[in-house]
């Protein structure tokens, strides 16, 4: 990997955990993009891993005293469900394929009427969230467009969103390490410098975001989220569906 690649794949890792750290969402939607389209699919599996283990460990220690700790550990329950299934399995979709499964499900989750979505603060509705995004994590690399419809719907403020959906996010993303870096075949590998510098990167632009979120009121924190998440969704449906018609 030449250097102004490396360069520049840390410079987006800066601003995606920025974005993240800032909305606690996006910023990894971003990413898995951009390494989809250098990387082979097991590798920018693993990549991404590291770096959003990094960030989401770094916000959840900046917001700690607003970590929803059972909701947490309800979202942990259904990954560990969801990586027993899926283990049985191994199976690594085509990066078309995962780029449209990306953009696709945000919107398949506003389908459903606001008074019966998923409440983060019921256990059951956490366990089956956090089998719904390991799997979506197995499949895409990411599983933050569904998370994010999951926090936004219910009564959290912005600060327990970020603190909480990190230490969710730490869980799911090791997983996902486990899964592409060692339990499927053609299991991806990260030379050690690039991790690091990913990690370096990804503490970063989360420590920046933190002064931003702080500023930001409810109103407008829920109203971009939800703005960002849409741009983002409806430019992976574009791109994976132009990938599968021009092979």
């Amino acid at each position: 990997m030449s250097f102004v690649l490396i360069l520049g794949l840390c410079a987006t890792m800066v601003a995606t955990s920025f974005l993240s750290g800032l909305f606690g969402m996006a910023g990894g939607l971003v990413l898995i993009g951009v390494l989809l389209f250098v990387l082979p699919l097991p590798a920018a599996m693993a990549l991404h891993a590291i770096t959003q283990i990094a960030s989401n460990v770094w916000r959840a220690v900046l917001w700690r005293r607003h970590i929803r700790f059972p909701i947490a550990a309800a979202y942990a329950a259904g990954c560990l469900a969801a990586l027993g299934v899926w283990s049985l399995w191994r199976f690594v979709p085509s990066v078309p394929v995962a780029l449209l499964f990306l953009g696709v499900v945000p919107f398949l989750a506003r389908l459903v009427p606001a008074e019966r979505r998923p409440r983060p603060e019921n256990f059951l509705h956490g366990l089956g969230y956090g089998a719904l995004c390991m799997t979506l994590m197995l499949l895409t690399g990411v599983a933050g467009p569904v998370l994010d419809q999951f926090f936004l719907a219910g009564r959290l403020d912005r600060r327990e969103i970020v603190a909480t959906k990190g230490a969710c996010q730490i869980f799911g993303h090791g997983v996902k390490l486990l899964y592409f870096g060692g339990i499927v075949e053609s299991a991806g590998s990260v030379e050690p410098l690039l991790a690091g510098l990913a990690v370096a990167a990804s503490m970063a632009g989360t420590v920046a975001s933190k002064r931003f979120l702080e500023a930001m009121d409810e109103g407008r924190y829920r109203r971009w989220a939800g703005r960002l998440v849409t741009a983002i969704s409806g430019w992976y449906v574009i791109y994976g569906a132009w990938l599968i018609a021009v092979p």
